[in-house]
């Protein structure tokens, strides 16, 4: 196995806070240490997993407004139906209300891989309960890891599992699907599985006729990186990774590989009936950069003029606000590219277009970007939230949003 050192955690950190509701013991002074912040009017809380520290990977997801469990899916909170029918994937009412946009995706081909840490033991339950919820039919799932023995369970990771594994099972419901879980490094980081693991995901969905691999976590960019970018090269894979959560000008691994489709988020607005009315970035959210480290690759020559020499990120762009889930008996919203990418990587499956890796998948988005009308029909081109989300390609969200299967 490779040397990963950037995996290096200690468990006892990733164990508190959500460990309360997930029946674990745990130190309520470390988890009152979790960053709450405020968002669109919302109280966001990050669980430990989800704040970066150089050189330890990262989850990239929040709770909203309260990281307590409910009953029910939270008010408010998007859906399969909602998000479908914004994105053009589903027929639905008019200004896509959550309470009535109930049309949820049909699709899905090949597989889904999603790679994570730690063990979930009630994974199958947790998406049969979210599929029966929301009128999705069951899943062809499994839950995996690379070698003989299974990883330990992180309690901040298991709300990261249940939001990737629901919600790419949400977009793309008739492709066979896999949760692969890692290790993370506890002690000395001398070697760790998750290189391992990645590549172990990608040879599950080859060998299931080709799909898409997601990655909702990540690190700060280091030289080193460029050695790893073959980890993310497989003819018959797409790989997906978050673009971060922590705004623009901070960088992130893998979601800055140019092997990768890098997912930034978005957010919907909606009127006082509830109904969509626009799409914007969210200044301080999502995530996006100029890499330090990796050169322009060649699918972005064309937005040379904004990314310079270097691989600009995000690609792509998705929601990242707010998703109900079910974890363990309950209901939680959550938001942050852990849900884009999940859902972007579920789209491109559905869609059904099967290109010949990521590099390949990169060439047609970007090729749809160089033709103005092809490009207005297949995405949304976001550019408000902030000053420098501008026409076409931008740190902000990248290419835009998913409108409609085609151009995927």
């Amino acid at each position: 196995m490779k040397q990963f050192f950037r995996i290096c955690m200690i468990v006892g950190v990733m164990t508190v806070g959500v460990a309360l509701f997930l029946g674990i013991a745990s130190n309520p002074a470390a988890a009152q240490e979790r960053k709450v912040s405020v968002f669109n009017g919302h109280r966001i809380i990050y669980p430990n997993s989800s704040r970066p520290n150089q050189g330890h990977i990262h989850t990239n997801y929040f709770f909203v407004d309260s990281d307590k469990p409910q009953g029910g899916p939270p008010s408010g909170s998007e859906t399969p139906g909602s998000v479908a029918c914004v994105y053009e994937l589903v027929s639905g009412p008019t200004g896509c209300p959550i309470a009535t946009s109930t049309n949820v995706p049909t699709g899905g081909i090949g597989a889904i891989a999603i790679v994570d840490a730690g063990d979930y033991p009630t994974a199958a339950s947790d998406l049969a309960a979210f599929s029966t919820q929301y009128g999705i039919p069951q899943a062809d799932f499994t839950v995996t890891w690379q070698g003989k023995k299974k990883p330990p369970m992180y309690s901040d990771w298991i709300v990261e599992e249940a939001l990737d594994i629901e919600w790419a099972h949400a977009m793309a419901p008739k492709a066979k699907l896999y949760l692969v879980e890692s290790k993370l490094c506890t002690s000395g980081c001398a070697t760790d599985p998750t290189w391992a693991s990645i590549k172990y995901a990608a040879k599950l969905v080859a060998a299931a006729g080709g799909g898409v691999v997601s990655m909702s976590f990540g690190d700060s960019e280091v030289s080193q990186d460029l050695t790893w970018d073959k980890n993310f090269t497989n003819k018959k894979v797409v790989f997906f990774a978050a673009s971060g959560d922590s705004g623009l000008g901070v960088s992130i691994y893998p979601g800055s590989s140019p092997n990768v489709v890098s997912v930034g988020g978005t957010y919907f607005n909606r009127d006082p009936s509830g109904k969509f009315t626009s799409e914007v970035y969210y200044s301080g959210g999502g995530g996006g950069d100029i890499s330090p480290y990796e050169p322009r690759p060649a699918y972005q020559d064309g937005v040379q003029a904004i990314v310079g020499t270097q691989r600009g990120y995000p690609d792509v762009s998705s929601n990242f606000c707010c998703a109900a889930i079910y974890v363990q008996g309950a209901w939680y919203s959550v938001g942050g590219t852990s849900w884009s990418s999940p859902t972007f990587a579920g789209i491109v499956n559905a869609a059904g277009s099967l290109a010949k890796g990521s590099v390949a998948e990169l060439n047609m988005l970007y090729g749809v970007l160089a033709n103005p009308t092809e490009y207005a029909a297949d995405f949304y081109d976001v550019t408000t939230g902030d000053s420098r989300c501008k026409t076409g390609f931008d740190q902000c969200t990248g290419i835009g949003s998913p409108r409609t299967y085609a151009g995927k």
